[in-house]
């Protein structure tokens, strides 16, 4: 007589077991490898930008060995108010850009994710329309001085304050929540507005964090729109100052006169610039940072 036994399956599924010792050192050298590409380009532009000019000629360029700190690029282009005027733009038009944008994406999302509301369909519509076309430079540039808006900060920021892959997120993510919520809302007397702000929202801080990062990064970061609407120099935000003079190396130009100065800014002073760029990114990334997997991904899939 033949007694059949079967294996004892697995408590654990194949990605939840402990991995083998090659495993983990192939995972360790991956996570090291990714580290350095990271960490290694941002540790040359800091110390490029705390070195002297002279230390930066022995290199040749980017420094790789520390041979003494300065901090006389940073006192260079905070000493001229072309920079630090810069980084009072960027960071105004971050601020403001976000709450309106921020602002209007969750209105406009929340009602859309409430069927029957007003003009439901064709709005949605319009919304998903936006996926597919676009109008183009030319009809934008026409409308905003056709209002009045060129060489105003109101052009760096109203052009781009609603993206629809943000309103189709939040909206997939309000659909989410159960309508019997919001139902004994209403209920108990409150109006949408009131739904939204103490219901809604406080359900949906994950993905209401990463699209606000979304459009503060993509607000700190545009270059395109002042340099197509914005003629004075003054006006400039950071990122076009880093365009203009890290990377095709023009000249600083005059705070006051507005012209271009005389000599182009060396690599220190280029590199400095750059660090002023990526610390805020650096500074509120951590924060939103454990939100962002999370807000993609159900934002995304759900409803």
């Amino acid at each position: 007589m033949t007694v059949l036994t079967s294996r004892k399956p697995s408590r654990l599924a194949p990605w939840e077991e402990r991995p083998s010792p090659f495993g983990q050192l192939g995972k360790g050298t991956l996570i090291t490898l990714i580290v350095v590409a990271i960490l290694g380009p941002l540790y040359t532009i800091v110390l490029t930008s705390l070195s002297s000019a002279a230390t930066v000629n022995r290199a040749g360029g980017l420094v790789l060995v520390p041979e003494g700190i300065t901090f006389e690029a940073y006192e260079q282009i905070f000493s001229d108010t072309v920079v630090s005027r810069a980084v009072l733009v960027s960071t105004g038009v971050t601020v403001v850009g976000t709450l309106i944008s921020a602002g209007v994406s969750i209105l406009g999302a929340y009602s859309l994710s409430r069927p029957g509301s007003f003009l439901h369909r064709p709005l949605l519509f319009s919304v998903l329309l936006m996926f597919v076309f676009f109008p183009g430079i030319i009809p934008v540039y026409l409308m905003v001085s056709g209002l009045g808006l060129k060489d105003s900060y109101w052009s760096l920021i109203l052009p781009t304050a609603v993206s629809a892959f943000n309103v189709v997120v939040l909206r997939s993510f309000f659909m989410s929540i159960p309508g019997e919520v919001l139902d004994s809302a209403r209920i108990d007397g409150a109006g949408e507005f009131r739904i939204l702000w103490r219901i809604v929202l406080p359900m949906s801080k994950a993905v209401t964090a990463v699209v606000a990062m979304f459009y503060a990064v993509g607000y700190w970061n545009a270059w395109f729109n002042a340099m197509l609407y914005i003629d004075d120099t003054r006006k400039w935000p950071l990122a076009l100052i880093l365009r203009q003079y890290v990377v095709d190396s023009n000249p600083l130009p005059s705070a006051t006169a507005g012209v271009t100065g005389d000599a182009p800014p060396t690599l220190a002073i280029k590199m400095a610039i750059v660090v002023i760029a990526v610390i805020p990114a650096l500074i509120i990334y951590p924060f939103v940072q454990r939100h962002f997997t999370k807000g993609v991904i159900v934002g995304a899939i759900k409803g």
